[in-house]
């Protein structure tokens, strides 16, 4: 193993004026620098200035291993002294143009490091500069910089991709803190017109950084939290219409929409006026945008600047469409109109809650003045799941924005909504964003997401809002409904059994063969006995219209010989319950006493009653067992679906076994559900414990919900509540 050069060695060969040892220096000293002891002599050899001159001075790889030796030492925290504005403009310089790709990388990370040095008390009192007024001299010199490294994001090469995300991070922390209150959002927009937005999000989708060990994984997902960031500060700045640009907002807003300058009828304002001229101001300028009063500002207090930029890029982006939403509002009623401004301060708060740009568990770090800074060659764990990490919709928040705000008035219309069921529609949109935003996976393009939301409808909705309400009654109480689910199937089961051995005891009418066309059939009818213990019947020619007495149905089929009960019995076609009976047509066919006139449904079911010509135990009664001796005892050919499930769930349940008819099964569904529901009407929310819960379905805290008063309700009054 080759002896490490000594510190004397390597700064001569800086120097030197051979070219091979100059090279042979620089390359072996990126490589030792990284010990902190070898740094310190180094540094206390003079080294620090031969560095520098051979970064100022050298070209080619030369240049680069320059310049790694640099990135080396600083980070460490070493050398910083020799960082001036000649280095600095050379990195930009070489950043820009240079073609050699390890060239470009060193500087970069270079850069990165002056960007997201700490700026510590002792350095704040010093006259050193760094952050990115370091930089800013050398980018007025070099105006296609911040083009240049936007660029760099689609560059074949991972590590060089990585390193330019990981400048531009830097350079919106540091805008982002040290910025102040004008200049980082003009920072921010030149970035996004340059197209960062695209170039990040086409890395968030390909399979370039679906490693997530790497650090270009680790400078994306600072991207998204960066973007989170700005989006929390927007929302955190105040409107406020004394300032130039607020004020240029909100006339934008007005001025897109093109209202009428001319005043409504009375009709349309109720008498009100705002005592301006007519001919320059309509008494409803703001009303009429969806505004809930004639003084808008106090209405975006909880979204902020941000609201107030959602709603001015969805008037500029779909100038024509906003026009005449608003033109079509203008003619309905005033409780019937949609309110397209609160709409859209609506769907704002929906994202910013969908994509939780308040948890502190992402942006703790951010707060009180500064920015954490992710090491140029930091990585993730590499457990970490990059599908579910990266969120590429959270990059084209404007588009969703104007989605999400057009399903809210499709939603309005569709359901006839007025003013006061505002918040019940917003539910419905916020449901709709968790349902359709939040099953997106990182691959998915903006513009699928843009056609669900475009063509989901009112109905499907609803469904998945009444299935958010299961969850939530499921997260409070699962482990005490299941129980009760328990008991009430076995309860159910029970009633169904009682149910069909009265069906049984009744007795019915059965053809002794199969029904076809053109033959006359005879007839058989069947009853089970009082003390259930005996099947008494009877055959006739004719079917009678009255029932047989007991002493007219001589033939007796012993129970204790039967083994087990056969049948060709399938689902039923018509379902006894559906979304399509009325609850009196229900009824009717549950009873199973529809009227005497009503046609029946043939059907070709048998079922096969087979057993033993003599008594078996009492236990083998639930045996489906078969013997040599066993055969038929008795056939029964029912006439519809109905009375194929009475009779042979009934004889299966006389023999203590389990239905297996849908008809059956379905009533016992039914029994348990509304039994679980009407149980659901004795819970109360303030008895959950919501801190250990913490419960949340589709964006919505169940905890915050509204308790209904009960004053001046009877105790049988209850409420539906609906999510």
């Amino acid at each position: 193993m080759e002896d490490p050069p000594d510190v004397a060695t390597l700064i001569a060969g800086l120097v030197a004026e051979n070219e091979g040892a100059r090279k042979y220096a620089v390359f072996k000293l990126q490589s030792v620098l990284g010990d902190p002891s070898f740094a310190d002599a180094f540094i206390e050899a003079d080294g620090l200035y031969a560095l520098r001159q051979a970064v100022l001075e050298t070209t080619g790889n030369m240049q680069a291993y320059a310049f790694g030796s640099l990135d080396t030492l600083l980070e460490l925290d070493m050398g910083w002294e020799i960082v001036d504005a000649a280095v600095i403009e050379k990195a930009v310089s070489l950043a820009v143009t240079h073609p050699l790709v390890n060239i470009v990388r060193n500087v970069l990370t270079l850069l990165v490091l002056i960007v997201s040095r700490p700026l510590t008390k002792s350095r704040r009192e010093s006259a050193e500069v760094f952050g990115f007024k370091a930089i800013k001299p050398a980018l007025d010199q070099h105006a296609g910089f911040l083009d240049s490294l936007v660029q760099r994001l689609g560059a074949s090469d991972h590590a060089l991709c990585a390193n330019a995300l990981q400048l531009i991070n830097a350079l919106m922390r540091d805008a982002v803190v040290h910025g102040g209150e004008h200049e980082w959002p003009k920072f921010i927009k030149r970035l996004q017109d340059l197209g960062v937005i695209g170039g990040v999000g086409m890395l968030m989708r390909g399979d370039t950084a679906s490693d997530p060990s790497t650090p270009l994984a680790a400078a994306i997902l600072e991207f998204q939290t960066l973007t989170k960031v700005l989006l929390r500060k927007w929302k955190e700045v105040r409107v406020n219409v004394e300032l130039a640009e607020h004020k240029r907002a909100l006339k934008t807003i007005h001025l897109l929409s093109r209202v009428s300058t001319q005043p409504p009828t009375p009709s349309d304002t109720n008498g009100e006026t705002n005592g301006k001229d007519s001919k320059r101001h309509h008494p409803e300028k703001w009303r009429r945008l969806g505004f809930e009063t004639e003084s808008p500002a106090w209405e975006f207090d909880e979204t902020g600047y941000l609201g107030m930029m959602d709603l001015v890029n969805y008037a500029r982006g779909n100038e024509d469409a906003y026009q005449k939403t608003l033109m079509e509002q203008s003619v309905h009623p005033r409780e019937q109109r949609c309110p397209m401004a609160r709409a859209s301060l609506s769907v704002t708060l929906i994202l910013y809650e969908h994509f939780e740009i308040d948890d502190a568990s992402e942006t703790e770090a951010y707060g009180g003045g500064h920015v954490r800074s992710i090491s140029a060659r930091g990585r993730l764990d590499g457990q970490a799941n990059v599908d579910k990490l990266y969120r590429p919709l959270l990059l084209q928040w404007g588009r969703l924005h104007t989605a999400a705000l057009n399903a809210f008035m499709r939603m309005w219309k569709a359901a006839g909504a007025e003013t006061e069921d505002f918040f019940k529609i917003e539910e419905v949109v916020r449901i709709i964003v968790e349902r359709i935003v939040g099953a997106a996976d990182r691959r998915t393009d903006v513009g699928k997401i843009e056609d669900d939301l475009r063509s989901v409808t009112l109905e499907t909705a609803r469904r998945w809002q009444m299935a958010g309400l299961d969850e939530v009654y499921e997260d409070a109480w699962g482990p005490h409904l299941t129980q009760v689910r328990e008991q009430l199937h076995q309860e159910s089961l029970q009633f169904m059994k009682e149910q069909r051995i009265r069906c049984l005891l009744q007795g019915a009418w059965f053809p002794t063969t199969m029904l076809s066309a053109g033959v006359v059939p005879n007839w058989r009818y069947v009853r089970l006995s009082r003390n259930k213990r005996l099947l008494q019947y009877q055959d006739y020619s004719v079917r009678g219209s009255d029932e047989p007495s007991s002493d007219e149905l001589t033939e007796k089929l012993d129970l204790s010989m039967v083994t087990s009960v056969d049948s060709n019995v399938s689902a039923s076609e018509h379902p006894l319950i559906n979304g399509n009976n009325s609850s009196t047509e229900t009824l009717k066919e549950v009873n199973g006493h529809d009227s005497i006139n009503a046609p029946q449904q043939s059907t070709n079911t048998k079922i096969t009653i087979l057993g033993t010509r003599t008594k078996t135990n009492k236990h083998s009664l639930a045996s489906f067992g078969t013997s040599d001796e066993e055969s038929t005892l008795l056939e029964l050919f029912p006439q519809s679906s109905l009375v194929a499930s009475e009779w042979l769930d009934g004889l299966l349940m006389l023999l203590n076994q389990q239905p297996i008819t849908k008809d059956t099964t379905r009533l016992i569904e039914m029994m348990e559900d509304w039994g679980v529901r009407l149980r659901m009407l004795n819970l109360r929310w303030e008895d959950v414990d919501w801190d250990a819960l913490e419960a949340r379905v589709k964006g919505v805290r169940v905890a915050d919900r509204e308790v209904p008063s009960r004053e001046g309700l009877e105790e049988e009054y209850y409420y539906a509540i609906q999510a």
